[in-house]
């Protein structure tokens, strides 16, 4: 897996650190350029935006088995709006009703969000009172990739906790002041969502030490880069076990 860095100028780890600090905590690329500069690191912030655009994508399609586990089965599915080539898309987001990260979609158009996994099909999906939504719903029903049984509720009180994880995702995005193409945008929100779940503990089942060095961990394994989690696994045991012992 390590060939996905094959020809860079930096290490892997390098890479990922720039990828992961850019959608983690949402500044601008020269701000990061500064950053890692201040560390000892020197790349220009065009080349980080290549990496992000690079790497982002790759790293929620790696890390996807990690996060996407909806702890209910009752959904909040609500659209906000992101601004590419300075007109307004649609970036539909759905959360369980603890807030957890299941699914997201951008759209230039309005339509709800698509294809259903098995194992993710909701009893209860919230909305608000769009007309979309109750077609998308009744066209997923009809096609199979819904349970007939699934609850179709307008609830609007039950929706803030979607609408509150919009707003903390738009903190992420604003530095970006607007996207040039679709494909640019869906890119960096991509990475933006995996690293908004992993920051919400949704992939606590794979942090070994339970804390931010654990969740940059979760990112450079699932690249190959570092030792693999049973090697870290029997490390963290070992240090604790000769802490005990001293």
């Amino acid at each position: 897996m390590n060939n996905a860095f094959k020809g860079r100028h930096f290490t892997g780890e390098v890479v990922l650190w720039a990828v992961r600090w850019y959608r983690r905590h949402g500044i601008s690329y020269r701000d990061l350029e500064q950053m890692m500069a201040e560390r000892g690191v020197r790349v220009d912030h065009a080349t980080i935006y290549r990496w992000v655009q690079s790497y982002a994508p790759e790293m929620e399609r790696r890390l996807r088995r990690h996060w996407r586990r909806p702890v209910s089965n009752s959904w909040r599915v609500d659209e906000t709006y992101v601004k590419v080539r300075g007109k307004w898309a649609y970036l539909y987001r759905a959360v369980d009703k603890f807030g957890n990260t299941i699914d997201f979609y951008l759209s230039p158009t309005r339509k709800a969000l698509g294809g259903l996994k098995d194992w993710e099909k909701p009893h209860v999906i919230n909305t608000d009172k769009a007309p979309t939504y109750g077609i998308a719903i009744r066209q997923l029903k009809a096609g199979g990739k819904c349970p007939e049984t699934t609850q179709h509720h307008r609830v609007k009180y039950l929706n803030n906790v979607v609408e509150a994880d919009h707003g903390k995702l738009k903190q992420l995005i604003r530095p970006v002041r607007g996207f040039k193409t679709m494909k640019t945008a869906y890119a960096t929100i991509k990475g933006f969502e995996v690293m908004r779940a992993l920051r919400k503990g949704q992939s606590n089942i794979f942090n070994l030490s339970k804390d931010i060095t654990g969740e940059a961990r979760i990112v450079e394994r699932a690249f190959g880069v570092g030792s693999c989690a049973l090697s870290e696994a029997m490390a963290l045991v070992k240090s604790r076990l000769d802490g005990a012992m001293a």
